[in-house]
């Protein structure tokens, strides 16, 4: 029986002799690719956490282009409907504290 033995690639699991390892080692990777992943992780997130929401809330900044579901009153309705079939008893719309805030009856 012959033994024999296994030497894994120089660069490491995943990796070529000719490449390297991941995306970001390519020679063909744009430069702010290879800056931000050279940099720490919070600032980029906390970036785009905050552009994301940003590009969410521009909807909301115009009132009149709302879709007719964010009417007051389909919002009422839709209390109503909650109210009526007992829908989330404890805290939510049918609890006591919510059907003595609301104005509608």
């Amino acid at each position: 029986m012959v033994k024999v033995w296994y030497e894994p690639p120089p660069g490491g699991p995943r990796s070529n002799l000719n490449r390297g390892a991941y995306y970001i080692d390519s020679a063909m990777t744009p430069t702010f690719i290879k800056k931000l992943s050279k940099s720490p992780p919070a600032p980029i997130i906390m970036g785009f956490i905050g552009v994301t929401a940003f590009l969410c809330y521009l909807p909301l900044m115009s009132p009149k282009n709302l879709p007719s579901t964010l009417s007051a009153e389909h919002l009422a309705a839709q209390r109503a409907y909650m109210r009526y079939h007992n829908m989330n008893p404890i805290f939510g719309t049918s609890s006591k504290q919510a059907r003595a805030a609301d104005p509608d009856p």
